[in-house]
């Protein structure tokens, strides 16, 4: 009988179904399959039973309101209680912080985060990993957020406001994968998701209520993190065009290079560049510095894909420039793991030993200058440069054998 009261009352009721969230985040590890097992059979009844049994308790004991959870058990099950809750705290704040850690290695391998030092915890599987700089960002985050809000009942609209929006998000992006990746129906798609869009919309509204409250800071966060990776993207594409007008083209460079050909040397040499066609600064301070060519020359181009697999056949694609020199395009998907050495052993079936104590990596290190007039403002080409100086090595995440890497610097304007 009053829609205003129960639209408020929605911010609150959103809680709940943010403890569903957080239980089985970490089941994306599995697969679709272990999810609706685990989702259906053990976690959405338990807390079904759960909420319905405080709704109860407080319904026959208004007084229980302070801490309806705790509530439910008689007091010699209370102490066991406060364990299983502190067990279930850790598991769920761990499935957040690794799926932090596998969306942080995929945004960087689709572009849009400079490269980050990514630990294998495992040997079997691959989507075991540990982000050291992800690690301490949560925990920085973690003290700043209960240093303003105190306590988890202050932190509540921040919270809410987060969950209901990275919802309504996913239902957004559903739509755009069942519609352009499936290629369901128009008519079909929209149904499916506008149920959902509008229950996560409803949800939302009500919890923006709560912005001065709190809500700020989710969004606060939220539109750092889209800055930084909106100015990597951007500044990557413009060094790319930077790069794109210095350059040489490879084929028409090798001829003029063999006209009057330099010393060679035995073994190979891996060059790698950011884009197909051109001369790589490495190859080309090489040449100047060291005057030699060695026998087999690879100039290797790694482009991560927005698909998540790409299988062993697809990786490699080879063209001969002659002369033993190979053009090679490497292609990883954004689940899959870098490993360089591993994908150009390929190239052995083109007569190149890739041995590795006589295959060297040449790597060129761009240092970015800041310029006035560019499409980009000179405060964001600053923080650019910064995040590029800081990002990890290549060598680090492509796997390059540390004693077989030659790093060459060069500055870049843009």
């Amino acid at each position: 009988n009053n829609p205003g009261l129960s639209f408020v009352l929605l911010g609150a009721v959103v809680l709940c179904v943010t403890g569903g969230e957080a239980l089985y985040a970490d089941m994306g590890h599995f697969g679709p399959k272990p999810i609706r097992l685990a989702w259906f059979s053990l976690v959405m009844p338990a807390l079904l039973l759960n909420y319905m049994g405080q709704g109860a308790i407080l319904l026959s004991d208004p007084s229980t309101v302070k801490n309806p959870f705790f509530s439910l058990a008689p007091p010699w099950l209370l102490l066991p209680l406060v364990v299983l809750a502190t067990l279930a705290t850790v598991i769920a704040s761990q499935a957040l912080i690794s799926g932090a850690f596998s969306v942080t290695k995929q945004v960087i391998q689709l572009g849009y985060l400079p490269r980050m030092q990514v630990i294998h915890t495992s040997e079997q599987d691959t989507g075991q990993i540990y982000i050291p700089f992800v690690n301490w960002g949560l925990f920085f985050a973690i003290v700043l957020a209960v240093g303003l809000f105190k306590s988890s009942s202050n932190l509540a609209a921040a919270y809410g406001i987060a969950v209901t929006l990275d919802m309504l998000i996913t239902t957004i992006l559903t739509f755009f994968v069942i519609r352009f990746a499936w290629h369901y129906p128009w008519a079909l798609c929209i149904t499916a998701t506008s149920i959902f869009f509008v229950i996560d919309l409803l949800f939302f509204a009500s919890n923006l209520l709560k912005f001065l409250e709190g809500g700020w800071f989710p969004l606060a966060i939220g539109a750092v993190v889209y800055l930084l990776m909106r100015t990597w993207h951007d500044g990557r594409s413009l060094l790319n065009e930077a790069l794109r007008d210095q350059s040489i083209g490879l084929g028409l460079f090798l001829d003029t290079v063999h006209i009057s050909p330099p010393a060679r040397v035995e073994g190979v040499a891996v060059f790698l560049t950011s884009q197909i066609g051109i001369v790589p600064n490495a190859f080309l301070h090489n040449l100047k510095h060291n005057k030699v060519l060695h026998r087999y020359n690879l100039f290797v181009t790694v482009r991560n894909h927005e698909v998540p697999w790409i299988d062993e056949q697809a990786r490699l694609e080879i063209r001969a420039l002659g002369n033993e020199a190979w053009e090679v395009l490497v292609n990883y998907g954004f689940k899959n793991d870098p490993n360089l050495p591993l994908a150009l052993e390929a190239m052995q079936a083109q007569g190149v030993p890739m041995d590795p104590m006589s295959t060297s990596y040449f790597l060129s290190r761009d240092i970015i200058i800041p310029t006035i007039g560019s499409a980009m403002s000179q405060w964001r080409e600053k923080l650019f440069a910064q995040m590029h100086l800081n990002s990890s090595a290549a060598a680090d995440f492509l796997k390059l054998p540390m004693g077989s890497v030659v790093e060459l610097g060069s500055k870049v304007e843009i």
